[in-house]
């Protein structure tokens, strides 16, 4: 009796110990949480899902971004709706609220760097072109702005431990200056293979400012499963200069530019992407003295550009580039040339 009664205390002794005496219980790792979808959003069912992910937007930072009347038309969603998935979208890729400087900084260190393959350019641009930047590049005409934007387009194929990022590139031509046959000289001049280089560049003629814009929601659309590195626009400003003339109609003209630059840095912040731009340019008669060459699209595209770069030729064969505006960089110059193989040093 004495020994059934030791092994009942004993058994109810077992059953009463608190979890504490226990072996400590597993936490799910970090790895082991899984994202937040799309469908997980407040009143997101699989038939708006499937919308949302048909107009292009298949995380919750694209939609976070999103204004309600934007997304309503391209999701073809009631504004309603729009708005209470834009909000729900907001909290759970939390984004929208204050964060320390620190943590800005922290967040800074996703930001990758591309390589000009021209040491001076990328000295003048602290290490080369960086993501989640609207970099502008204008000059007079044959000042090089394509060929940069072809250089880069080539660079951005590079892996990452030769200051590419691995990456896909889309080129919207507004002026049919984009040639194949000079990514392929470019490709060679960096022993690489033209045809798969040429496989990851994807572009588009842009006819029109509406046609252009266009273009970017149809980035968007065909972004998925690719790896969106780069977007140049060559030129932005040149359907807009042409069809928007006069003083009438230039705050039309700025109001579309502006929306057009908006949806552009959009698409580098959300695929940690570069957007290149090129831009034309014109001379103020009324200049006094100084440089009278000055670029398109006023103070909207001067405020929206991160970097400005100002291209001239030189003697010699010799280009000059010059960065006007830089949020944290100095003012300076560099020299290179333009080669059959590329920009060089």
């Amino acid at each position: 009796m004495a020994t059934k009664s030791k092994k009942k205390a004993k058994t109810e002794l077992e059953n009463n110990e608190s979890p504490t005496d226990e072996a400590p219980v597993m936490m799910p790792t970090e790895e082991e949480v899984p994202e937040p979808l799309i469908e997980d959003l407040p009143g997101v069912g699989p038939a708006t899902a499937e919308k949302l992910r048909e107009a292009g937007f298949d995380d919750l930072l694209a939609l976070a971004v999103m204004s309600p009347g934007d997304l309503a038309d391209q999701a073809e969603l009631g504004e309603a709706v729009a708005t209470k998935i834009i909000g729900g979208a907001k909290k759970m890729a939390n984004i929208g609220g204050f964060v320390s400087g620190g943590a800005l900084l922290e967040r800074r260190r996703e930001v990758l760097k591309l390589t000009s393959k021209v040491e001076s350019i990328d000295d003048l641009l602290g290490g080369g072109f960086e993501t989640q930047a609207l970099v502008e590049v204008y000059g007079a005409f044959g000042s090089g702005k394509t060929q940069i934007g072809h250089q880069l387009a080539v660079n951005c194929t590079l892996p990452l431990e030769e200051g590419g990022f691995d990456g896909d590139v889309f080129y919207i031509d507004t002026e049919d200056t984009f040639r194949p046959e000079r990514i392929t000289q470019m490709a060679r001049g960096h022993g690489l293979d033209p045809e798969q280089v040429l496989s990851r560049i994807h572009v588009a003629r842009a006819y029109n400012s509406a046609h252009q814009m266009l273009l970017v929601d149809e980035i968007k659309r065909m972004s998925k499963g690719l790896n969106v590195k780069m977007i140049i626009v060559d030129s932005l400003t040149s359907h807009f200069r042409a069809e928007f003339i006069g003083r009438g109609m230039l705050a039309n003209r700025q109001q579309k530019l502006n929306r057009h630059l908006k949806d552009l840095k959009q698409l580098a912040d959300v695929n940690n992407a570069l957007v290149l731009v090129t831009n034309q340019v014109h001379s103020k008669p009324d200049a006094m003295w100084g440089d009278p060459t000055k670029p398109v699209g006023g103070h909207v595209l001067a405020h929206a550009s991160t970097f400005r770069l100002y291209l001239r030729k030189a003697k010699g064969g010799r280009r000059i580039a010059r960065l006007v505006d830089s949020p944290n960089l100095p003012d300076g110059e560099c020299v290179y040339q333009v080669t059959q193989e590329g920009l060089r040093d």
